[in-house]
């Protein structure tokens, strides 16, 4: 392929995927605004975010597989424009229930976007040209979690939040131009490449139907039809998923993956890891602009030491990480991590961020980068190189399932823990009815605060003290898990014996034998981790 042509192909999917990136990391500071002009509460700011997760985490991997079948030029178009279409109807939604139904196909078209964007790499690069193009898209990809934030509080702030959607269109339009100049049309697809319909359907109603449970549980209580009938059948159904994939021709979830020790492990700690990272980038954003009293640009900027910190040093510690092992880093980075969110127990209704929450993100943030790359190279190292594709599209998924399934779960926890302490605090009080419109509307909204003007002083204080109860079991459960994620990698995860060549011996010399005095010998790079949430087509 031309070398224009090959520019054209790469600028293109490091644009559809900014988008995406961009549009993920911008909604999370917006959502405050988004109750405050659709509604929905608490369970509404939890839907805006999980449909989007839900739909990407469940479909993403089949994703990968329609790339193969199709064509990835034709996929990732298909899913460039849907992700164009859903974000215009996003930004003009009447209400918050048109909202999350445009969400949860927006994650749909993210699902083909995103793997296919890394195919179109592959598929115009030669191989010795690729790890710096997947280097390039890889480095963007990274720039969209700074930038978003920053750029969804100052829309907001400045204009509204129905511009963080809209914004989307222009970028989508230059993406479809680029890939109809520089991505060639593949005529077929690959000849063994299937798609797992059905598996992909169990996967997206069993997600669905524990997070229903939960979101819904607050507000109409365990015993409602509404949370057992689907807190029960979506499990039932994943595990309906699990035989089918055990006996497919052709599995979404390869299973035989899983007999893989460090592949295993690293994806339970990645459940773990991500969990928690899910609950406290979901609640930090929340607490800030509606207890703490910060801006939605001031909530943005807040964030921006722990991605900085991310984008410095997660290179440097992958390559370290290279050298011995990985194995250390992923037990001693999330327990570090574990520390920093242990730091934000301290946090309070009137937040210092020089002195509260600064120190908390920047250990937080150096255990967060001291294990994200190890942790995906010790994954993928564990699989054969003909399955990195998956692998990496696999992991990716439990990452994004697990955030999903714990902004659902404290969601619950943290609304039971605001009730508690709202009913204690306010036992024996007589409340006026405008104190009591005020607790009414708190209790749909949790973390939140109430004008002690209309409410009075000592609803006004217990509110803000049930808000701030709330945040610390919520901070506490992600605390929990991340350290659990570290224990897991410390007991768990083996560092890989290192292949040891002599460039005198016939046959290279393996790790664990004595090397011989006197030769040189070279120790065999570890392979570089393959970015993909797809199967590798070329």
């Amino acid at each position: 392929m031309p070398d224009r042509r090959k520019r054209l192909a790469l600028v293109a999917a490091i644009m559809g995927s900014f988008v995406a990136g961009l549009d993920a990391t911008a909604v999370n500071v917006a959502l405050p605004a988004i109750r405050a002009d659709l509604g929905g509460g608490l369970a509404g700011q939890q839907w805006v975010s999980n449909a989007y997760l839900l739909a990407l985490g469940s479909l993403i991997l089949v994703g990968g597989s329609l790339g193969d079948v199709f064509g990835e030029r034709r996929v990732f178009s298909i899913g460039v424009a849907g992700f164009g279409v859903m974000s215009l109807l996003c930004a003009i939604a009447p209400s918050i229930g048109v909202l999350i139904a445009c969400r949860a196909l927006q994650g749909a078209f993210g699902a083909l976007l995103m793997p296919s964007a890394l195919a179109v790499i592959v598929a115009a690069f030669p191989r010795d040209e690729r790890g710096s193009a997947i280097g390039s898209w890889t480095a963007w990809s990274g720039i969209a979690t700074v930038v978003g934030p920053l750029a969804g509080g100052y829309l907001v702030d400045a204009v509204s939040w129905r511009l963080i959607f809209a914004v989307n269109v222009p970028f989508v339009v230059a993406t479809l131009v680029l890939v109809s100049r520089g991505v060639p049309a593949r005529e077929r697809g690959l000849a063994h490449a299937r798609v797992d319909w059905l598996g992909a359907a169990l996967t997206f109603v069993g997600l669905a139907g524990p997070v229903l449970a939960l979101i819904r549980q607050p507000v109409v209580g365990w015993s409602s039809p509404q949370v057992w009938i689907p807190g029960l059948g979506g499990p039932a159904l994943l595990g309906v998923f699990l035989i089918h994939e055990r006996r497919a021709p052709a599995p979404m979830l390869p299973l035989e993956l899983f007999r893989r020790r460090n592949f295993t492990i690293g994806n339970v700690q990645t459940f773990a890891m991500y969990g928690g990272l899910g609950i406290t980038f979901f609640l930090l954003v929340l607490y800030l602009q509606e207890v703490a009293g910060y801006r939605a640009l001031q909530a943005g900027l807040a964030l921006l030491p722990s991605t900085v910190v991310m984008f410095l040093l997660s290179k440097r510690v992958g390559r370290l990480a290279d050298r011995v092992g990985p194995r250390l880093f992923m037990g001693l980075g999330p327990l570090t991590a574990a520390v920093g969110l242990a730091l934000m127990l301290r946090l309070h209704a009137h937040v210092s961020y020089l002195t509260d929450l600064l120190p908390a993100l920047l250990v937080f943030s150096l255990g967060l980068a001291c294990t994200v790359a190890p942790l995906t190279a010790a994954v993928l190292s564990d699989a054969d190189e003909s399955d990195a594709g998956i692998a990496s599209g696999v992991n990716n998924a439990i990452a994004r399932v697990a955030g999903l399934l714990a902004i659902a779960a404290v969601g619950a926890v943290i609304s039971a823990q605001f009730n508690s302490t709202l009913n204690r605090d306010l036992a024996g009080v007589r409340l006026s009815p405008a104190a009591q419109a005020a607790i009414g509307q708190a209790r749909r909204q949790t973390l939140t605060r109430v004008d002690p003007a209309r409410a009075g002083p000592r609803v006004s204080d217990a509110v803000q003290s049930a808000s701030v109860h709330a945040f610390h079991v919520g901070i506490g459960i992600s605390t929990t898990l991340v350290a659990v994620g570290g224990l897991l990698g410390l007991a768990g995860i083996r560092n890989p014996r290192r292949v040891v060549r002599c460039e005198d011996c016939p046959g290279g010399q393996l790790a664990g034998q004595p090397l011989d005095v006197g030769r040189r010998h070279e120790a065999t790079p570890t392979p570089q981790p393959v970015v993909a949430g797809v199967r590798q087509s070329a």
